[in-house]
């Protein structure tokens, strides 16, 4: 549940701005200008978030994309997404899948290491979460290419990716899948984390 971010750590929001390249949410009065898949179906911008305000889900904060300014999510398709180097215990992701995912992303080091990690994120029309997420935004309505569809619902997820490896993370590639779509994305390291790569400095 939304909630105040947890004290004992600490949250690096990933700017997502360059790889954006689908637009996944619109307003009312112009329910084409949404793509979010193949059938034009979108996120309704009335029950979202405005602009880059901060979100916080489940105790960690995201910025939200701008809405009805163009782009404002990424559609995977192997993107890579460079981060200010550090060390992280988790990638937090607004997420949401045309159907439900379950794909592998690489986690890349400053060392030369890449390491896979699973990614999954449920449906994004009205349905239990499959993978453990956490239901961010659930809207009452979503958008058709020439209407509003009311009694249909959209969901937009909140997920974890973990990074496993204790090493320098400088970046992160998204897998091969159209199917998928990143709103927003923030690093956590915990104390335990910061604590430990302050004593190996």
């Amino acid at each position: 549940m939304p909630g105040p971010p947890a004290e004992e750590s600490q949250y690096d929001p990933v700017d997502l701005t360059p790889c954006f390249n689908n637009t996944g949410i619109s307003p009312a009065s112009d329910t084409g200008r949404g793509s979010f898949n193949v059938w034009g179906n979108s996120f309704p911008a009335e029950f979202l978030p405005l602009g880059r305000a901060p979100v916080t889900v489940d105790g960690v904060p995201f910025r939200f994309p701008p809405v009805g300014q163009g782009n404002d999510n990424v559609r995977c398709d192997g993107q890579f997404v460079p981060v200010e180097t550090g060390r992280f215990d988790w990638l937090h992701l607004l997420a949401a899948s045309e159907r439900r995912t379950e794909d592998t992303m690489n986690m890349h080091f400053e060392d030369g290491t890449v390491d896979p990690e699973w990614i999954r994120v449920s449906d994004f029309w009205a349905a239990p979460a499959r993978f453990g997420e956490t239901k961010a935004f659930e809207t009452p309505v979503m958008h058709y290419p020439h209407h509003v569809q009311q009694g249909v619902s959209a969901l937009l997820w909140a997920q974890r990716v973990p990074v496993t490896r204790r090493a320098d993370l400088r970046g992160f590639r998204l897998p091969r899948n159209v199917a998928l779509h990143i709103f927003a994305a923030t690093l956590q390291q915990t104390a335990a984390v910061a604590s430990e790569h302050s004593h190996a400095q």
